[in-house]
């Protein structure tokens, strides 16, 4: 049993899973892209970088 492999494989469902959700409700997922570019990803396959100015301070 190659445990790696394994977790891959759940990572990879879960976000086909969040992509599946994010189109029911017309929304979108946020995720680190391999060059380290934080994203969002609309339901309909717009990909748009997050800036400073998009995350709000407390």
């Amino acid at each position: 049993m190659n445990q790696i492999k394994d977790l891959q494989k759940l990572i990879r469902l879960t976000g086909d899973r969040a992509k599946l959700d994010a189109k029911a409700n017309g929304t979108y997922i946020v995720y680190k892209t391999k060059d380290g570019q934080i994203v969002k990803e609309y339901y309909n396959g717009d990909v748009v970088p997050v800036s400073e100015e998009d995350v709000p301070h407390a």
